[in-house]
């Protein structure tokens, strides 16, 4: 189990999934969570040592057996949260639903995870992030200006508007817990969670901020002075100078030329001619060598770096923002936490590595653990 983090004492039963549920009860493992991951036999990682399922105890039963549902319903009755990640109906047709589970332990957070969500037209077809994303409208502004909506990797629908959702749904109901005694199913959709992100941009809209279609607006690289551009060496750099004494602190370090500049910088019109100034100046110098210029002032101006790069930037290792696991650089647990720090987390584990120590906790004795796994009901 955890070690350490404000989550420590709280157990997770999670049925294996990709990419969302698994993200969601890592943020839960690494703040302390004993997270107790269920993959079938015969199983194997999809990604080798792979940090989304890193800090759980792994088990495997087959949940096709009404013996091996039957244990993973004692689980549930040692569990604080329960975490599936199957299309609507699927849970329940293998017995373990909320409403067995609730049975068994009243007091249960049962979070769900999907794309589309429990209820609505779309519920029960099938769909991934960029499909997810789309109907929630926050695809549609992310790309350049006369070209193609740009799928953003999987981080809006799979990550942010999922797992995170779904970490956030299950400490909510946790909390309410404490009040009422009762758990309570979470219904966290990536289609929801998506739309939740793009408020800001709703709420621009409404105030006539955001008039123009894509790629033309302030924060979508319409605006000269919040975009990308390329460096002397092939790379590029980001510039996010909007406020005016952020501004000028970049034409400062650009040594642009203020009389050559626009008098009014946030008109449209403006754009292109400020765009090819800037591109132009950028051009001089290699990355570094403006990251190393900027690091001292307010230009806002920061090095565009690989994922790997990341990890060894003087400020993300000043903090401590990635961790070695296992041979592998991944992003370190967060939030901090002053009085219950989380610790570094466990390596990734092989499935059902830990089958027979868990089983063992809920009282079968090794006799027992032996006839389910000759009737392959455990691997």
């Amino acid at each position: 189990m955890s070690g350490g983090g404000p989550l420590h004492g709280v157990r997770v039963i999670e049925l294996a999934g990709l990419a969302p549920a698994p993200f969601g009860c890592m943020v839960l493992a690494d703040l302390g969570a004993d997270v107790i991951r269920i993959d079938r036999p015969g199983d194997t990682p999809m990604v080798p040592n792979d940090p989304l399922t890193r800090g759980r105890r792994m088990i495997a039963v087959d949940l096709k057996s009404p013996d091996g549902v039957d244990l993973v319903l004692r689980l549930v009755e040692t569990a604080d949260v329960f975490v599936e990640g199957y299309r609507p109906g699927v849970a329940e047709r293998l017995g373990l639903g909320p409403e067995p589970c609730r049975d068994r332990n009243p007091r249960l957070i049962y979070g769900r995870m999907t794309g589309w969500g429990q209820s609505g037209p779309l519920a029960a077809r099938a769909g991934h992030d960029i499909d997810y994303i789309a109907v929630a409208g926050a695809l549609e502004p992310i790309g350049r200006a006369g070209q193609r909506p740009v799928p953003p990797l999987n981080l809006v629908g799979d990550f942010g508007g999922g797992g995170f959702l779904l970490a956030l749904g299950v400490l909510a109901a946790l909390y309410e817990r404490e009040r009422s005694g009762l758990g309570q199913v979470v219904d966290a959709a990536m289609v929801d969670g998506a739309a939740l992100l793009t408020t800001f941009l709703h709420g621009m809209k409404a105030s006539g901020g955001w008039r123009g279609p894509r790629g033309t607006n302030l924060l979508d690289g319409g605006a000269p002075f919040y975009d990308t551009y390329e460096t002397a060496d092939a790379r590029h750099v980001a510039i996010g100078a909007l406020e005016p004494k952020f501004y000028e602190e970049l034409v400062r370090l650009l040594e642009l030329d203020p009389t050559l500049l626009p008098a009014d910088r946030m008109n449209p019109a403006s754009w292109p001619a400020l765009r090819a100034q800037i591109a132009a100046a950028v051009k001089r110098r290699t990355r570094d060598s403006w990251a190393e210029l900027a690091a001292g002032s307010d230009a806002c101006l920061a090095p565009v770096l690989t994922p790997e790069e990341a990890a060894s930037h003087p400020h993300n290792r000043a903090r401590g923002s990635f961790v070695e696991v296992a041979g592998v650089p991944q992003p370190a647990p967060a939030p901090r936490f002053d009085r219950t720090p989380a610790a570094v987390p466990r390596p990734p584990c092989q499935p059902a590595e830990h089958t027979d120590a868990v089983l063992a906790e809920l009282g079968l004795s090794v006799e027992e653990i032996a006839a389910l796994r000759a009737k392959s009901v455990i691997a």
